[in-house]
């Protein structure tokens, strides 16, 4: 994985809370680290050791706030007791995404706003080996700190890209020999029958309710469904894009 970008644009993530997602800001070195902000009086845990460790290590500053001052700079439910100031994420553009020596294995994002189903397929992501993620401009939650908070220190590990439009990158992916995927379920044809899942490809996931957005819909490759047994005819799309994430990998052959 790259350490910076050739342009270094922002994508967000300064402000990290929970503890497992600041023991990876830690542990990853991937971007300076102002502080380590702790509640007072916190329980004795192995985690908490260690994030105190790293910090010590890396010689920094570590802040202990009463708690009810520490709550007031919080911006999560749960933050755990923990937070850490530190640089924005690096973001890259498609081309450097691309430049990746593993064959491409993207995650684009169409519209989706919940940052707890973003945060959650972030870390789907990460445990599937996608390669890259791309999220639009406009419309679509980006790295806040409840997205932070939930991916538990995936966005550490995973190169991202923001664009101004979808449809013209699912294009510009497409002529450059990259399979577009979306995931429909009003599409005809299966999951679990994409012949392309070990070429270079891109899987589109659309918004909560809505799905993909017409004109995503219209210029991906393909577009398949996740074949319902139930009553209930969708998934939640974090739910969703954990099962086709995990799918292609598995064809891929480098699920874990």
């Amino acid at each position: 994985m790259r350490e910076t970008p050739s342009k270094k644009r922002v994508l967000g993530g300064d402000h990290v809370e929970g503890r497992q997602a600041v023991r990876e800001l830690l542990l990853a070195g991937r971007r300076k680290i102002r502080e380590v902000v702790l509640s007072a009086e916190l329980e004795p845990a192995p985690i908490l050791d260690d994030i105190i460790d790293l910090a010590d290590e890396q010689k920094i500053p570590i802040r202990e706030l009463a708690r009810g001052k520490f709550d007031s700079e919080t911006h999560t439910q749960s933050s755990q007791g923990v937070m850490a100031k530190a640089a924005p994420l690096p973001d890259y553009t498609v081309e450097e995404l691309l430049e990746d020596s593993r064959t491409p294995f993207l995650l684009l994002l169409d519209g989706v706003t919940d940052p707890g189903n973003v945060g959650a397929l972030l870390r789907t992501a990460e445990c599937a080996g996608i390669t890259g993620v791309i999220l639009p401009k406009h419309r679509a939650a980006h790295i806040t700190p409840t997205v932070t908070k939930t991916a538990a220190g995936a966005i550490e590990h995973l190169d991202m890209a923001v664009v101004p439009g979808l449809p013209a990158t699912i294009t510009s992916l497409s002529e450059r020999g990259v399979w577009t995927v979306g995931l429909d379920g009003a599409a005809d044809d299966s999951l679990f029958d994409l012949a392309v899942a070990d070429q270079p490809i891109a899987l589109v996931l659309g918004a909560e309710g809505s799905g993909l957005s017409r004109l995503v819909a219209k210029r991906c490759d393909a577009r398949v469904n996740i074949p319902m047994q139930g009553v209930l005819g969708s998934l939640n799309v974090a739910s969703a894009g954990a099962i086709a994430c995990f799918e292609i990998a598995r064809r891929r052959g480098i699920a874990r």
